[in-house]
Parts: structure tokens; C-alpha cells; sequence
């Protein structure tokens, strides 16, 4: 093994992978270039839009930030593990329905930081809501329907329409 690499082991959408990395290789590069799992955007490059959230061992955290290194053992969950037999999950559904995507780029990352919000709060109030996805930044929708969509699928979630 090169002495600069590093092999680390990561869970990603419940499946184990296996990397000799670089030192220097952000999880975000992981997930796009080497496990092809494109829905984490890089927008900002310094983890201030949340283009490219995902879920590390139950928080959402900016991918693009977090060297590999530091994901080691880690579970990592994707936008593109949260439908389970083609089926949207209950945060996907209540973006859909709420039109909480535009152009749909920050979406993945909405997605995630509310499902993580959700996680740990069934049932959030507005203000933790907005404190949830503040590092999340949208361009087309003005934010409304995205918090409208995060009370949607609290309230899915709490009839039991959840597809977890």
C-alpha cells in the first residue's frame, strides 16, 4: 500500500465499502466519484449551502468538508438510500407534494437535513425547523414550501405513512 494512502471502511445506505483513499479525499468525492452516488451536490466547497448533506452516524453534516479519513467506520446515509423499493419516503413525498422543488439542486440536501430533523424530533416547531436547514441554501423557492414540506412529513410521519 502507498504510504499516503489510507484504507478506510465506510456503510453507505446500509451496504459496507472498502477505500484506499488519499489523505486529503473529502467523503463527498467518495460518494460522487467512487460509489457514483451523485445526489450530494458540491456547491460551495466550504460547507456553508448544504448542497452536499448527507447523514454520518444520525447527524446531518456537510460532506464536502469532512475528509474521508475522519468518516472512517461511520454510516453514512444518501438521498439516494431514503426511497426503499422505488418508493419516495415520507420526506421525499411531502416535497413533492408541497412543490419544495425547483430547480431541485439544494433538494438532496433539504431532504437530508430534514429527515435528520425528524430523526430526533418527530414533531419540530417552526423555529427548529429554521434552525435545522439554515445551512441549507435555495435559490428558487424562498424557503416556505420547504418548511411547509418539513411539516408535511412530520404529520406523515406521525399517521404512520412513513416508508421507513
Amino acid at each position: 500500500m502507498n504510504k499516503l494512502k489510507k484504507t478506510i471502511s465506510l456503510t453507505v445506505n446500509n451496504r459496507n465499502f472498502e477505500f484506499e483513499i488519499s489523505p486529503n479525499e473529502t467523503l463527498l468525492e467518495v460518494l460522487r466519484k467512487r460509489l457514483n452516488l451523485t445526489g450530494a451536490k458540491e456547491g460551495c466547497g466550504e460547507g456553508e449551502c448544504g448542497a452536499c448533506t448527507v447523514i454520518m452516524n444520525g447527524e446531518a453534516v456537510t460532506s464536502c468538508i469532512i475528509l474521508a479519513v475522519e468518516a472512517d467506520g461511520a454510516k453514512i446515509e444518501t438521498v439516494e438510500g431514503q426511497s426503499i423499493d422505488d418508493r419516495l419516503s415520507d420526506v421525499q413525498e411531502a416535497f413533492v407534494e408541497e412543490g419544495a422543488i425547483q430547480c431541485g439542486f439544494c433538494t438532496p440536501g433539504m431532504v437530508m437535513s430534514t429527515t435528520a430533523l425528524l430523526d430526533h424530533n418527530p414533531d419540530p416547531s417552526d423555529d427548529e425547523i429554521k434552525e435545522a436547514l439554515e445551512g441549507n441554501l435555495c435559490r428558487c423557492t424562498g424557503y416556505y414550501t420547504i418548511q411547509k414540506a418539513v411539516k408535511t412529513a412530520a404529520e406523515k410521519r406521525k399517521e404512520g405513512k412513513s416508508n421507513d
